[in-house]
């Protein structure tokens, strides 16, 4: 059994140089994308923008993995897209791929076999295929409409064996590809919003109108109440705060903070007092359609724990409390 050089003993390789390998291999990419793969690429994003069917992936092994992927990142960045594993495919899911689809293979080699099994089923069914792999000569890549060279140099592993350098390359380009045609689809933050609805990306991408309390959970009273309902109104709500509203529009705000510097001050008397007479006339406000994201940074840079949703006329329309950001994050 050879045994592996260890850190500072001769022919030692640190795993740094394995991410400088797969580095190289993205720079040789990159350039390729400016230079001999700018045609073919430009041709596959115009291909997939002018279909309405989704775009279908497929590969096996690592590549099937990597497909996968992209087909995952398409979806989520405005462009419809299906894996197709191509052993299930020969068993009956091809017919999932209807006339004139188009479907992108990966197969470094382009010689795998599951993958050309496929090909004259693609052939009578007229699909654009775009081919994902090394030489422009394998049979993957002759018989494809779109060659895409994903060639490296070497793959990181010290055996050149197991794909890595190639499948980052795989995946980086189906990235680019995503991108592009997210891009070209003038998809933003809104339509990322729509498709990411769950978990921490989901509440900063969410709309303050989505996560506000509002209608009966919205603590309010009039600028005439007298404290102890005012008090009673803030803890029912489970707040901390409430609004002060005359005919729903915002008057100003009363925090538990405003209580403890008016009992700090008056005392018993404290008690004495109205809602208008203690409430901040001038609270921070915030919009129903801004991002969640846009309330957390608000509440952070002022160190306040609620905004008071209002509409462009002043009505107030909800309550946005920090901890409803972070719920389910």
């Amino acid at each position: 059994m050879v045994k592996t050089p260890m850190p500072n003993q001769p022919n030692y390789t640190p795993p740094s140089d394995f991410i400088r390998i797969e580095a190289a291999a993205l720079l040789d990419l990159a350039l390729r994308l400016d230079t001999s793969m700018q045609a073919p690429f430009a041709a596959s994003v115009e291909r997939i923008l002018s279909i309405t069917r989704p775009v279908l992936l497929t590969g096996i092994g690592k590549s099937g993995l990597i497909a996968q992927k992209i087909a995952a990142t398409l979806r989520s960045t405005g462009t419809q897209a299906h894996f197709l594993h191509p052993a299930e495919a020969v068993h009956g899911d091809l017919g999932m791929v209807a006339p004139g689809d188009t479907l992108i293979a990966l197969s470094y080699s382009g010689e795998t076999e599951e993958l050309l099994n496929l090909l004259p089923t693609l052939k009578r069914l007229s699909t654009t295929l775009i081919a994902l792999c090394a030489s422009a000569y394998s049979t993957l890549a002759k018989a494809a409409d779109v060659h895409l060279d994903i060639s490296v140099a070497t793959e990181a592993c010290p055996l050149n064996l197991a794909p890595t350098a190639s499948t980052t390359v795989m995946l980086a380009l189906g990235d680019a590809l995503a991108l592009e045609l997210s891009r070209r689809r003038n998809f933003d933050s809104t339509h990322f919003a729509d498709l990411h609805p769950g978990g921490r990306l989901g509440n900063r991408l969410a709309r303050v109108r989505d996560l506000m309390h509002s209608g009966d959970a919205l603590p309010l009273v009039a600028p005439e109440t007298p404290m102890p309902q005012v008090i009673y109104e803030m803890s029912r709500k489970k707040l901390g705060m409430t609004t002060v509203l005359a005919d729903g529009k915002l008057l100003g705000m009363i925090s538990d903070g405003d209580l403890r510097r008016l009992l700090e001050r008056d005392g018993n008397r404290a008690l004495d007092h109205t809602a208008a007479e203690i409430m901040n006339p001038t609270p921070l406000t915030i919009a129903g359609d801004a991002f969640a994201s846009t309330a957390l940074s608000l509440m952070e840079a002022r160190k306040i724990t609620s905004l008071v949703v209002v509409d462009p006329a002043g009505q107030a329309q909800g309550v946005l409390h920090l901890h409803d950001l972070w719920t389910n994050s």
